[in-house]
């Protein structure tokens, strides 16, 4: 049995309105549950303990200031499972080059260890807060969507629905086939992606794509007249190699750099290569991609952290924007409730499932859409958001079209374009073509969500 430790990091006293009225505490909300035969609250106190001074035993080192930034157990509820842990501001790590905080040190303490203790079966972070004086010591965004929405030459305050894609296939394609199928999507659309995979492979050289690509969309300006943007993978294990990459295709696109956002696939490249891509490239859009994030935050598992902390985590690092989920509304795993995730990285104040946070002019995340997503999918997604201020990146959205990706990216500008002017988008496609083929692309989704189409748009 492990030490009861309730005595030193257990306090029911304290209060959660005076922990943050305190500003001194990070504040983590967990549901916990502990192996058979164990206590819940010796259980929570044994996790605050492993994160932060304590361990499984007495030691003889510690000293009343080591006792000072214990991590305390202020609220704990079998019934439901919620253990809240009041962390000491002073317990995270700081820069020596510059004072600032890191996601890191946060990480390491918070989910750290206590994971994998032997008396927890399980614990998944689902919320936490954070106190003005610490919020502050993290970088937050350098750049938004309004710097997009500027180069598009759109007002740079609601500037409204960014029609994004994903080269498709993900992988395989050449460099000349792989430009021109961005060249074709920019004649329709505004942004570009690469896929997370995406970035130096052997069939692909990023010394001969990333040329192929700066020159396609040239071309696609020229023939439009209408700014485009793309976003390069830069993610490397080597942060020599991250900056490479992204000095490579700031050279290769010159006169257009600022045309140019960098992805980094942030959760396996982890926090330190966000922080590197952030602080290196302060003018570029940081387009953190989740890669891999639904091996803890999926709703089926019951350890890590959430999506939601995932993404509360990117704007502290400073991520310009970050793929939030379709909600419920394309291919992937998610939930309408999860537009508590755009608010979170997009508003100045925000409630989440346990802590209301305000990030005190903190600059915003941007919500990324993808996942499944077409022109017929986008009226209930923008109905459940609220907004469509966002970028959406519709792969087979665009190249699924029977018309192909410049006409699947102009159905997709029209599907927004019917709920923003509130009009039915059956209506709204009589007269809109690319619409109306949508239809007859993701016919199986047109019988789904609208049962009489081929009626209303005279398809046999």
């Amino acid at each position: 049995m492990a030490l009861d430790q309730t005595y030193r990091y257990v306090n029911f006293d304290l209060k959660e309105e005076d922990l943050i009225k305190g500003g001194k505490h990070v504040l983590v909300a967990y549901q916990m549950k502990p192996k058979s035969g164990y206590d819940f609250v010796a259980t929570a106190a044994h996790f605050a303990a492993e994160s932060s001074t304590g361990t499984n035993v007495e030691v003889c080192t510690t000293d009343d200031y080591t006792r000072s930034v214990d991590a305390l157990v202020y609220e704990a509820h079998e019934k439901n499972e919620l253990v809240k842990i009041a962390y000491p501001v002073d317990l995270f790590d700081r820069n020596i080059t510059d004072g600032r905080a890191m996601i890191v040190s946060f990480l390491t303490l918070a989910i750290g260890n206590n994971q994998g203790m032997g008396d927890v079966e399980y614990a998944k972070m689902y919320d936490f807060y954070v106190p003005r004086q610490y919020l502050q010591l993290f970088d937050g965004p350098a750049t938004t969507i309004s710097d997009l929405w500027r180069i598009l030459g759109r007002p740079t305050k609601d500037g409204g629905f960014i029609v994004g894609t994903i080269i498709k296939p993900k992988l395989g394609l050449r460099p000349e086939p792989f430009a021109h199928a961005a060249y074709q999507f920019w004649l329709g659309g505004d942004f570009i992606k690469n896929d997370e995979p995406q970035g130096n492979q052997v069939f692909a050289p990023m010394r001969k794509v990333i040329p192929l690509v700066a020159d396609a969309m040239k071309r696609a300006q020229d023939e439009t007249g209408e700014a485009k943007l793309f976003s390069a993978n830069i993610t490397a294990d080597d942060p020599y190699e991250i900056i490479a990459r992204g000095e490579y295709v700031l050279e290769t696109f010159g006169n257009d750099a600022s045309h140019v956002a960098f992805l980094i696939d942030g959760y396996v490249g982890g926090p330190s290569a966000i922080t590197l891509a952030r602080r290196y490239f302060p003018s570029q859009f940081l387009h953190y991609h989740r890669a891999g994030h639904g091996a803890v935050t999926s709703n089926q598992a019951k350890r890590g952290y959430t999506a939601f902390v995932l993404s509360k985590m990117s704007r502290l690092q400073g991520a310009s924007g970050i793929h939030t989920g379709t909600m419920g509304f394309g291919k992937m795993e998610g939930e309408a409730g999860d537009r508590i995730i755009a608010a979170m990285i997009e508003n100045d104040v925000a409630d989440g499932p346990y802590f209301s946070q305000e990030w005190y002019g903190m600059n915003p995340t941007t919500p990324i859409i993808s996942g499944g997503m077409n022109a017929l999918r986008t009226q209930g997604f923008f109905n459940n958001l609220g907004h469509a201020n966002l970028i959406m990146t519709s792969g087979g959205g665009s190249y699924g079209h029977l018309d192909g990706p410049a006409e699947g990216a102009t159905s997709i500008r029209q599907a927004y374009h019917a709920w923003r002017d509130k009009v039915d988008l059956l209506e709204y496609a009589k007269s809109h073509k690319q619409l109306a083929r949508a239809f007859e692309s993701f016919h199986f989704d047109a019988d789904q969500l609208y049962p009489n189409w081929r009626k209303e748009l005279g398809v046999g």
